[in-house]
């Protein structure tokens, strides 16, 4: 089938390098960490790969993690920067800055319901449904442009979420995406009218 005009036949889900939360084991959601010297260098080392996908454009989160990662490959390859907040990361609520065995010891057995179902939010933040929900609205957005390739640089997260809402799959099947790695990106295509899932978990480092 051929594409209409405007439409985005192909998004790579990219996410940020490691941060300094990353690195101590700590969950960030909407709190506005840095990269570490190892992320810049992951972001870096991923340009050469994801130039190949020629992009027109790049829409990221507006947390520098995903920003700073963002530039790295815009100003390396000469393609435009949106910012959009609609692509942060999960607001995690009172969990923001704990790490996994301080919310295990505040919350015994929630972080066990939040892998498990899509639906439940960690206290005072947002369900995976309520995060795929606003990214879906980005790429709705994208719709309207006349850019056929697109790259999203945002959150682990919000690319699984945004993930399997795009690919349809029942609610009781999100928890089965595994996590994405740091600097790794999901690939996804349109041939016709559904979206195919084409990489997940996809890196330079494996």
């Amino acid at each position: 089938m051929t594409q209409p005009p405007g439409r985005v036949r192909r998004l790579v889900l990219w996410r940020h390098g490691e941060t300094t939360y990353n690195a101590s084991g700590r969950m960030q959601g909407h709190l506005d960490t840095e990269l570490t010297a190892v992320g810049w260098n992951q972001a870096r080392f991923a340009v050469p790969a994801l130039a190949r996908f020629e992009p027109d454009l790049v829409v990221s989160s507006d947390l520098r993690r995903a920003t700073d990662t963002a530039m790295v490959l815009t100003e390396g390859i000469g393609v435009p920067l949106r910012i959009d907040k609609r692509l942060r990361e999960t607001h995690l609520g009172e969990w923001q800055g704990l790490t996994g065995a301080e919310v295990d010891a505040g919350w015994p057995g929630e972080r066990d319901k939040w892998r498990a179902d899509a639906t439940w939010a960690p206290p005072g933040g947002e369900s995976r449904v309520e995060v795929a929900e606003r990214a879906l609205q980005v790429v709705a957005d994208l719709e309207r442009g006349s850019d056929e390739v697109v790259l999203l640089a945002a959150h682990g997260g919000l690319i699984v979420a945004l993930t399997a809402a795009l690919l349809e799959l029942p609610l009781s099947h999100w928890t089965l995406l595994g996590g994405i790695g740091n600097c790794h990106w999901v690939e996804l295509n349109r041939p016709a009218d559904k979206w195919r899932l084409h990489g997940y978990n996809v890196g330079m480092t494996g």
